[in-house]
């Protein structure tokens, strides 16, 4: 059992325990009994009301955590970066600072440590969900003996929310239809309004309220556009008034998790012409300025070595010129993104303190799940192109951005735009790496502010002592005094990997008590402990393209390892490897010690279902066959069948009028995706190639009319990823034909869906994106799809 929280009050103090009952190991409590006693007749019975007893105390505080995404320490205005960010500023100067705190360098991984306090392999998420595997540590699935936060809160007395980014259910499972145990109401949030996915479009999101899927708003924000970071605010405004007036005795718990900073990078064009210029000199000097920046404000030591570019990753100055009007837009489209996000949990806290509940609310604004992400590569305007292991070309993208308008189409739902690497790198300053690499700070170091008005008092001395996302559960669990459970709804408890950060909440100079810590991110890991980190690169580099070369020899048993004393040097710039092997050696050790118990092995287990091994065996439906009866729409990407990676046959039947118009079927959508379509009679296909190749195929003629069976074969020349030839078949008779220069491996997009009769998400094919969703005119009886190789 955790020890209780016994600092004094300066700062913090213990809740007294007089008018609660105190906690216990097993959750949920029992219910309450009958204070009445029952006779034969009312006459000979006695009537008193039960009285549920408080499992809190009166002043429990209300717990709203923000979880930032894909964000570095090198970004924030707070912390000496040059994205404005006033509602982080706000927590941190009301409250305190961490500026050795950690992610696990990924997005799923990352929150299922968070909600939980166990490492994420511990509790099956070694990778996002959706590339899960079966591998114990990589499964994709929480399991129920290790019960999150909300399920704990919940079972005390807390109401529970979470909106925004959820991405911890398998990818299999999304469908409306569930199983829902692993839906975020399943997981012990009342309430959750959000996605499910990694990603979602920010303009054509597919949402879910609950365990249902829902249409969003037209308008967010008072505004008279669409946003999601804004949709997201203002249902979380609307749950925290429905909060206060239902149950103004219970205190609430919110998640919020935005899907921004991840890509695709999309905000309103005033936002970001903010940052006009503000870039023009590139990633290079940013990393300069950023690093002046930080000393001065005391965020870092004035010992810390500002770490080198990787001679992989190009410099700002060996951009052609032609390119850089390109690459300074990007950067100024996910600046405003970030400040527009910010804002959005700027209005959340608002209501908060207009309902005159901030004093007593514990907000936990962290900044990030992972560092920047260098998954844009070389600047994309389709980021989905990085998970497929798809190699392109700059011209490519220019080439393709011409027919959607230029630049100005950048940040729109036209473009799914993401970052040059260079930026990631210059926003996890002063840091090596980025997002995906365990063995580095720039992907595990995530600025927090904490602030708690009532019990905490403001202090703007950063603390530096050495933690980690596993360790907010068994905070909070200190500062409300919770035990920690042994059996949560049935399930025996896994022990906590977290440890409590309360300690340090009102001293900045006490001793850490987190001893150690393993970092594992397909194969790219470290290891803490007392001021030692041990760290291997692995097999690849994030902001490199296409197949790492010798992917398939990679052992990590073969891989060069590092070493640095970090309480000496901030910044892992000065590798200790070759002066100190003995202590290589143990550190060493210590990483497969770590992962045995942690089930993180083999090491490496979660490459196994990404492009570069494995793709056939990412999640997707165990289904081989599918039969409509009849249209339907809105059926998760990841649960429909997998045109464009697999050889199928879609078998329509149709009933076809003059002129027909419309779509038959949609996948996907405008980043990338599949379309078959009717324009004036003709039947047309798409594979729309994340934008940067669309590969359109007509019929000779056009359809009959009246009834007809269409049907279009796909079939797969060589491997996964590879070309596709397409026939087009009407009544059994060809009639149009052609080759897809290359395929997809892993999926089109996280968030984005299947649709029959017409294209509801944002439309697959330029072709008919004004007339969209191009519902098919004539009808659709029958379809099935069929995979004709496994």
């Amino acid at each position: 059992m955790m020890r209780r929280l016994s600092i004094s009050f300066g700062c913090l103090v213990m809740f007294a325990t007089s008018g609660f009952t105190s906690g216990q190991d097993i959750l949920p409590f029992p219910p309450t009994p009958s204070a009445s006693q029952a006779g034969v007749t009312i006459a000979s019975s006695t009537y008193q009301k039960r009285v549920e007893p408080k499992r809190l105390p009166a002043d429990a505080p209300n717990i709203l955590i923000v979880l930032m995404d894909d964000l570095g320490a090198g970004t924030p205005s707070t912390y000496g970066g040059e994205i404005h960010t006033p509602t982080l500023s706000r927590i941190a100067g009301a409250g305190v600072s961490y500026n050795r705190f950690h992610s696990t360098a990924m997005c799923s991984p990352t929150r299922a440590s968070l909600l939980t306090g166990r490492n994420h392999t511990r509790v099956g998420n070694g990778q996002i969900a959706a590339i899960a595997n079966d591998f114990d540590g990589f499964s994709g699935i929480i399991p129920k003996s290790s019960a999150t936060m909300a399920e704990v809160l919940k079972a005390y007395g807390y109401n529970t929310s979470a909106f925004g980014k959820w991405h911890n259910t398998p990818e299999e499972q999304i469908t409306n239809k569930g199983p829902f145990e692993y839906w975020p109401t399943g997981y012990g949030f009342e309430y959750f309004y959000g996605f499910l996915a990694g990603e979602a479009s920010q303009y054509e999101p597919t949402m879910v309220r609950n365990t249902n899927y829902v249409a969003h708003p037209e308008v967010s924000g008072g505004n008279d556009h669409y946003h999601l970071s804004e949709d997201l605010a203002d249902d979380a405004i609307t749950w925290l008034r429905e909060q206060k007036a239902y149950a103004p005795d219970k205190p609430f718990f919110m998640y919020w998790a935005p899907g921004a900073s991840h890509g695709p990078h999309h905000v309103m064009k005033e936002w970001a012409d903010k940052y006009h210029g503000k870039f023009d000199d590139g990633w290079d000097a940013y990393r300069e300025r950023v690093f002046v920046n930080q000393k001065r404000l005391g965020w870092i030591p004035e010992n810390a070595k500002l770490t080198a570019r990787a001679d992989s990753m190009a410099s700002w100055d060996s951009i052609p010129e032609s390119e850089k009007p390109f690459q300074r837009r990007l950067m100024e489209i996910f600046a405003g993104f970030t400040e527009h996000a910010d804002a959005q949990v700027g209005r959340v806290i608002d209501e908060v303190e207009s309902q005159g509940r901030l004093d007593n609310t514990l907000v936990l604004y962290i900044w990030g799940d992972n560092g920047s992400s260098s998954e844009g590569l070389y600047g994309t305007i389709s980021e989905q192109l990085a998970q497929n292991g798809i190699p392109t070309k700059i011209s490519q993208h220019l080439t393709a951005l011409e027919e959607l308008g230029g630049l100005d189409a950048l940040g729109t739902a036209k473009t799914d735009n993401m970052y040059h690497a260079g930026w990631a790198w210059a926003g996890s300053t002063p840091y090596k790496g980025t997002k995906l690499q365990g063995a580095y700070f720039g992907g595990t170091r995530q600025p927090m502010a904490v602030s708690w008005p009532k019990k905490l008092k403001a202090d703007k001395t950063a603390r530096p002592q050495f933690h980690h996302v596993v360790d907010i559960a068994p905070t909070i669990y200190e500062l409300l005094d919770i035990p920690a459970p042994q059996v949560v709804n049935g399930f025996s408890q896994d022990p906590f990997d977290g440890v409590s950060m309360a300690y340090s909440l009102d001293d900045p100079a006490a001793t850490g008590t987190r001893q150690t810590q393993f970092f594992d991110i397909m194969a790219s890991r470290g290891v803490y402990q007392n001021g030692w980190f041990a760290s291997a690169r692995g097999p690849r580099e994030p902001w490199v393209g296409g197949i790492p070369p010798g992917i398939r020899e990679w052992s990590p048993l073969t891989d060069t390892w590092e070493l640095y004393n970090i309480d000496e040097d901030w910044t892992q710039a000065n590798d200790l490897a070759a002066a100190n092997p003995a202590k290589l050696e143990e550190m060493k050790a210590l990483f497969l010690t770590e992962s045995a118990k942690n089930k993180n092995l083999p090491i490496g287990g979660g490459l196994w279902s990404t492009a570069l091994y494995h793709p056939e065996d990412a999640p997707a439906s165990p289904l081989t066959q599918w039969t409509f009866d009849h249209p339907i729409t809105g059926m998760p990407e990841s649960a429909a069948p997998k045109l464009g990676k697999v050889s199928s046959v879609v078998t329509m039947e149709v009933d076809v009028p003059q002129d027909a118009n419309g779509v038959l079927y949609a996948l996907a959508g405008f980043s990338g995706g599949v379309t078959c379509y009717v324009n004036e009679g003709i039947l047309c296909y798409e594979f729309n190639l994340f934008e940067i190749e669309r590969t359109k195929i007509r019929s000779s003629s056009t359809l009959p009319i009246g009834q007809a069976t269409i049907e279009i074969e796909s079939k797969l020349v060589d491997k996964i990823g590879g070309p596709m030839e397409i026939t087009l078949r009407v009544d059994g008779k060809e009639v149009g034909k052609g080759r897809v220069p290359r395929a997809m491996s892993l999926h089109f997009t996280s968030n984005a869906t299947f649709d029959i009769g017409t294209d509801l998400d944002s439309p697959v094919s330029l072709d008919y994106y004004d007339e969209a969703p191009f519902e098919f005119s004539g009808a659709i009886g029958k379809t099935t799809v069929t995979y004709t190789t496994k």
